[in-house]
């Protein structure tokens, strides 16, 4: 049976903290790491959270608490993980874009390295040379992903090193004499198909007998969950079995085993997260019933983002006759969190909460409209924390001058 939050939990929450509000479930996390866990029992497997999702400290203390590593897309994403208690064999970190003395902290933080542009490549090898084992992050020209706007692995991607310059890559390696441990990919986010990842995986394999010290193979993250009433997630254990019988399949290297790296975010926090928000104005125009929020795109922006569906529930009166609503935000845009959707009645005060709402959620909020961000807490065996204050006005001018 899937761990769950009742409805009651969520509406004291409201009670207690007030809204707009972000609740975090511990144990949903717990859940889906046991699930990759166990699913990839079958391969010698490392899971790295990308904390790009969420980067709470409460919750990447508790990622940390339940045995999985870290993944960081930026040098300040790896200080949050150090100051949360991270040890930097346990952090990894992956960027794109950046200017090589972020590398350079990287490097003296002593955490595990991927490289995605020659550039980089190169600085890093005239600056370390073999002393320091580093990745490649490698764009596989993979068409994949549940939006063009999270596919990152396709001909016209800014991420990696396009795996048709291999050429320039070995004379880099040569050249500087550079340490390879680890080849890297992520073709994208929300993805369903277990074929894409072996897909992926046939790229490095015409790659791996390039690189005569690898050791870790890096398939990055982008597991589905599930969004809509009926959606399925990524199957685990079949692509688990999938990855093992493409590795059996490619005796690529005689007996050399290597070592298998996924970073899942989403997966682990999305479906752990809620926003919670109180009806405001209900809103007939003739042929819509608008019902309007105290939050917005500001605190969530994926629906006007990516189109993203979030099931919507009506935690004040779960019982009520269904009627079709338009659930909006107050910002000064368009900001619909749910279009012409079925919802059991709504009422002005009634308290709604967005689900899956916990990776990119908070993590892409904003001071938009100079509205505050939300407060955020954290319900662990029945209880709850607060995490993180609500904004107030003395944070919209902090660091103003003037």
């Amino acid at each position: 049976m899937p761990v769950q939050i009742s409805n009651e939990i969520l509406l004291q929450a409201a009670r207690d903290y007030g809204t707009p509000l972000y609740v975090y479930h511990a144990e949903k996390i717990r859940e889906q790491y046991e699930q990759l866990v166990s699913g990839f029992s079958i391969l010698d497997t490392r899971f790295f959270y990308a904390s790009k999702a969420l980067t709470n400290i409460s919750v990447l203390k508790y990622v940390k608490s339940i045995g999985c590593n870290i993944d960081c897309s930026s040098i300040n994403e790896v200080k949050l993980a150090l100051h949360a208690g991270f040890e930097p064999s346990r952090i990894l970190y992956t960027s794109n874009g950046i200017a090589f003395s972020e590398i350079e902290e990287a490097v003296a933080a002593g955490v595990h390295i991927n490289i995605d542009s020659l550039s980089n490549l190169e600085k890093f090898g005239r600056t370390y040379e073999h002393t320091y084992p580093v990745g490649i992050r490698i764009r596989p020209n993979i068409m994949a992903g549940g939006n063009l706007k999270i596919s990152t692995g396709h001909d016209a991607s800014k991420f990696g090193i396009p795996v048709n310059q291999l050429d320039r890559i070995e004379s880099l390696v040569k050249e500087t004499n550079l340490h390879i441990r680890t080849l890297h990919i992520h073709t994208g986010s929300d993805i369903k198909d277990p074929d894409v990842f072996v897909q992926g995986m046939e790229v490095l394999f015409e790659l791996i007998p390039h690189f005569p010290e690898l050791e870790v193979i890096d398939l990055g993250g982008g597991f589905k969950v599930p969004y809509r009433p009926g959606e399925t997630a990524t199957d685990i254990p079949l692509l688990a079995q999938k990855i093992k019988e493409a590795f059996d399949a490619h005796p690529i290297a005689g007996d050399k085993k290597f070592q298998l790296w996924f970073e899942p975010g989403k997966f682990l926090v999305s479906e752990c997260g809620y926003l919670l928000a109180e009806v405001t104005v209900m809103k007939n125009t003739g042929n819509i019933e608008f019902a309007a929020v105290n939050s917005g795109l500001n605190h969530l922006i994926r629906p006007m983002m990516y189109d993203a569906y979030h099931h919507v529930l009506n935690l004040s009166n779960p019982d009520g006759p269904v009627k079709k609503y338009t659930v909006t935000g107050n910002i000064c845009e368009t900001d619909t969190f749910a279009a012409d959707r079925d919802l059991p009645e709504i009422r002005e005060g009634d308290i709604l909460a967005l689900c899956n709402a916990g990776a990119y959620g908070f993590e892409m909020s904003s001071n938009y409209n100079s509205r505050y961000k939300p407060a955020e807490v954290l319900i662990r065996e029945g209880k709850s924390s607060l995490i993180r204050k609500r904004d107030n006005f003395e944070d919209l001018i902090r660091n103003q001058i003037g």
